[in-house]
């Protein structure tokens, strides 16, 4: 089924909205909060409390691209699940790994003090990536999006791991020196 017609059952409040997304989505969805969780059940429950927030947000969301909108809202509530069952301790895993990578670039302030700058933020990290070449925006998308590990990253591209690590690091270099310039 085509997406806005999912999204149209998502507005018409028909439950059938619910299993045209599992059918098409649910594979994608579990791969990203698995890649955050490693645990199939934990993922399993997060693809689940997607469709809920799914089913919540429409309406008055009418997202234009279902796949984003969808992956955007499995990531969060699998980033909120690993953080719950790490609060006391950091884990191990992909995800602490790429905070970490990620932690010399954006400092760890918590908050960002209005709604405004935080969309001034989000607008300057999209030209940033846009700028960058493709397969560094993608690499660097696999990594500090979907958590992908290096070694998977390498394995997609058919490059060496070194080569990804290397990548990274570049990308990280110019994002710090590109949000330090800008005063963040």
């Amino acid at each position: 089924m085509e997406d806005h017609l999912i999204v149209d059952l998502y507005w018409q409040r028909n439950e059938n909205a619910i299993l045209e997304t599992e059918a098409k989505y649910g594979r994608y969805l579990h791969s990203i909060s698995y890649q955050i969780l490693m645990n199939d059940e934990d993922a399993e429950e997060c693809v689940n409390e997607t469709y809920h927030d799914a089913w919540r947000s429409m309406p008055p969301h009418r997202p234009s691209v279902l796949s984003a909108f969808l992956g955007k809202i499995t990531r969060r509530i699998s980033i909120d699940t690993w953080r719950a069952y790490n609060a006391e301790k950091r884990g191990g895993g992909e995800l602490a790994l790429a905070l970490d990578e990620l932690e010399e670039c954006v400092s760890g302030t918590g908050d960002v003090e209005t709604e405004v700058e935080r969309l001034e933020l989000q607008r300057k990290l999209n030209a940033f990536l846009l700028a960058l070449p493709g397969v560094d925006r993608q690499v660097f998308v696999c990594r500090y999006w979907y958590m992908d590990s290096v070694f998977d990253i390498a394995e997609r591209f058919a490059c060496s791991e070194s080569k990804v690590k290397s990548m990274l690091y570049r990308t990280r270099k110019k994002l710090r020196t590109m949000l330090e310039k800008e005063g963040y």
